[in-house]
């Protein structure tokens, strides 16, 4: 009972107690409310304070930007006022200009109108006046044609023939005067334009030399060139056409041939192998062949330098490459290349003193001796073939005319042909220039080469031995052992029989067999 009474009375307590702090609470909330009622109103009023004072603001800034942009829109529109009326103004007075040119042009036309009215007028009457004239003129041509005797025509022929006459009796003394004058200083002066031209010209004298000399380090070199039972200095004399002589002179190799061009080539061959150390018959071939090659370019260098230390310009190509062989060539023992350019200054200097064009003297004096060199034996001189080959390459007319007649094989038909006669004399015909017994020689070799390439079945001919021995190498496929023998004894037959020589000649027939194959 207890326990329940006590239950009961806590609930009543329990309650008491919420049902009095909800009275308490009550009275507290309600405080707060109308405090924060009363700060919400303040705040309001503020906030419509402050709201009334931001709108006058704005309103006031507004106005005042209204304003500024009222003044330059103002500004802007009296700016543009002003430019309209300088406009304007400047169209007025292009409007007057125009006005006083269109006026000045009608006032010029007017006078132009009227000048040419009287212009018109003058020369009506001026046409009247050479009327009258012209027939005044026949009047007067008529009386005098009677008095006179004679017609217009016969009066004009008869003074024709009267000046005529006397031009004729003045030219005529004139020439004798100057023929005599001629006879008189010719040969003086000739003589004098001569030797001021050998004086100014440095030559050199003839140099006969069928030898080449190739410098070794050791003479354990010779061996190498030699070869196993010789095979090596065999393969380069067949391949170059030149005389090797390996003897005792120390550490040096002779080399005889009366080709400057086949010395060289062996000269340089020679030097290539020695160097590379690879020194057997096939290298020998390639080295030959790479050799004759570089020979061919250096003889066209040799005459673009030639051409271009005398000055001479538009040579055709082929012409300096024949001008670059002269190098290699000689005439009765004097270096052609050499006699060419001696030729070529001594022209240049004797047209100067002369007053002809000296270069194109100079120039036919380069080209005097270009026949000599052409890559075919010609039949005709070689003064007719250097003209040929200069008119093919489009020379001036006097050069072709000063090549073909600088032996009298042609008429000269201009002055600078004498001019080539007289400088090749005196080139050739100065002490020392040349030897006839050089080019007698180098003409038998030739012969004798000639004579065995004549043969069918014949490759290469190598006159050597000072032309003591000819060898022939023969095509393999076409001419056979037993036809080897009989071929031998036909040259040796014909250089007997067309030839003049003394002692003997060896004739030595070579056939090589060869059979090359190819590993892939």
């Amino acid at each position: 009972m207890d326990a329940v009474l006590y239950a009961v009375i806590g609930v009543v307590a329990l309650v008491a107690g919420i049902i009095l702090g909800k009275v308490i609470f009550k009275k507290d909330f309600d405080k707060q409310e109308a405090e924060a009622r009363e700060k919400a109103n303040s705040i309001i009023k503020e906030a419509e304070q402050k709201q009334e004072s931001i709108k006058k603001e704005k309103i006031l800034e507004a106005k005042e930007r209204y304003i500024k942009m009222k003044a330059d829109h103002d500004r802007e529109v009296n700016k543009k006022n002003n430019q309209l009326s300088q406009l304007e103004n400047k169209l007025k007075q292009k409007e007057q200009a125009l006005a006083k040119q269109t006026e000045q042009s009608s006032r010029k036309e007017n006078e132009a109108k009227k000048l040419q009215k009287d212009l018109t007028v003058r020369l009506e009457s001026i046409k009247v006046k050479e009327k009258e004239l012209e027939d005044e003129r026949i009047q007067a041509a008529e009386k005098l044609e009677a008095i006179a005797g004679m017609s217009k025509e016969d009066a004009v022929q008869q003074l024709i023939d009267l000046m005529s006459k006397e031009a004729q009796s003045r030219a005529t003394q004139t020439i004798k005067s100057i023929e005599d004058e001629a006879k008189l200083t010719a040969t003086k002066r000739a003589k004098k334009v001569v030797i001021e031209t050998i004086q100014r010209t440095a030559a050199e004298t003839a140099i006969e030399n069928c030898v080449s000399i190739f410098n070794i380090e050791s003479d354990d070199i010779k061996g190498k060139i030699i070869g196993r039972e010789g095979r090596n200095i065999r393969a380069l004399e067949a391949a170059t056409g030149v005389e090797i002589i390996v003897d005792d002179t120390p550490e040096a190799i002779i080399i005889s041939g009366y080709d400057p061009v086949r010395r060289e080539v062996a000269r340089l061959s020679l030097h290539r192998l020695v160097t590379d150390g690879r020194i057997h018959p096939a290298r020998i071939e390639e080295v030959v062949s790479k050799t004759f090659k570089e020979i061919n370019d250096e003889i066209v260098e040799i005459g673009e330098r030639t051409a271009i230390d005398l000055s001479i310009h538009g040579l055709h190509p082929q012409l300096i490459k024949m001008i670059g062989r002269m190098r290699f060539r000689s005439s009765y023992g004097q270096n052609l290349l050499q006699h060419s350019r001696e030729v070529a200054n001594m022209c240049a200097i004797m047209a100067s003193e002369m007053g002809i064009n000296p270069k194109l003297a100079k120039r036919a004096g380069l080209l005097h001796d270009i026949g000599k060199v052409a890559e075919t034996e010609l039949e005709v001189p070689h003064a007719i073939a250097g003209m040929e080959l200069a008119k093919k390459f489009n020379e001036h007319p006097d050069v072709c005319n000063a090549i073909g007649a600088h032996h009298d094989e042609i008429e000269m038909t201009c002055l600078i042909s004498p001019i080539v006669q007289a400088c090749d004399a005196i080139s050739g015909s100065r002490p020392g220039a040349r030897r006839e017994v050089m080019e007698a020689y180098i003409q038998r070799l030739k012969d004798l080469e000639a004579t065995a390439m004549s043969f069918d079945g014949v490759t290469k001919a190598y006159a050597i031995q000072a032309g003591r021995e000819l060898r022939v190498i023969v095509d393999a496929e076409h001419i056979g052992d037993g036809k080897a023998g009989e071929l031998s004894f036909e040259i040796a037959k014909k250089i007997e029989n067309d030839m003049q020589y003394p002692g003997q000649i060896k004739v030595t027939l070579i056939r090589e067999m060869r059979a090359v194959n190819y590993a892939k």
